[in-house]
């Protein structure tokens, strides 16, 4: 998944990054309120994680101001992006004030970096109406291990690889293009070039040899995921 973290204290949002582009997710990060603006209204994300108590700007000495700001603004301009609060702010009045306002959970800090994974996945899966497990042909995929197998055999699959075979697959027969796929494998910090992708969908086509799934160019549209004869 492509994710914008939203977070003012650069120690937290280094470790955070960190946890999360290690689950396999492309993560950009936002500062204040106005790169927060900025990100979310350039570049479509498969979820915001939120911080509450945020500068206005990047200038020394800018005004504090709150994260619900940007997320007013989402909503108010149609965007429905899953967004997981992440806040100090924990009283039952600050957390109802965030779901009013268009948030679609909330945790507290301190909180463990396996329970954000977890809120992000639920989240997703209830926005998308998608599962964690997809099966096609021989294959199946389980995006909460983060592994897939054929015929119940588990191989390893790098994470760029993974994320694409996950979009192909949710749901297989779906048509996925390739400005699609290169946003979710990018950050404003690291584009994807053309010849990456290609070069991630040749591997795996060749991993899914056998297995009754194959990735089938669309010219001119993209990639999809079919059954094919084993």
């Amino acid at each position: 998944m492509r994710m914008l973290l939203v977070e003012d204290d650069p120690v937290l949002a280094e470790v955070m990054l960190h946890s999360l582009t290690e689950a396999g997710h492309r993560v950009d990060v936002a500062g204040n309120l106005a790169q927060a603006r900025h990100f979310w209204q350039v570049q479509p994300f498969d979820a915001v994680l939120l911080d509450l108590n945020l500068p206005e700007h990047a200038q020394p000495g800018a005004p504090m101001a709150s994260g619900l700001t940007v997320l007013r603004e989402a909503r108010a301009r149609g965007d429905h992006t899953p967004v997981l609060v992440l806040t100090a702010r924990n009283r039952t009045e600050e957390r109802i004030a965030g779901l009013d306002a268009g948030a679609d959970d909330y945790l507290g800090k301190p909180f463990e970096l396996a329970e954000v994974e977890a809120r992000l996945r639920a989240l997703v899966r209830r926005t998308r109406g998608t599962q964690d497990q997809f099966e096609l042909g021989r294959l199946s995929l389980d995006r909460q291990a983060r592994r897939f197998a054929i015929d119940g055999v588990f191989l390893d699959l790098p994470a760029r690889e993974f994320e694409v075979l996950w979009e192909l697959i949710t749901p297989p027969g779906r048509v996925v293009s390739k400005r699609r796929l290169s946003e979710k494998l990018s950050t404003f910090d690291e584009l994807l070039a053309d010849n990456a992708l290609e070069a991630f969908i040749s591997r795996l086509r060749k991993k899914l040899a056998g297995t009754g799934a194959n990735i089938r160019t669309l010219r001119g549209l993209g990639y999809v995921l079919e059954s094919a004869a084993p």
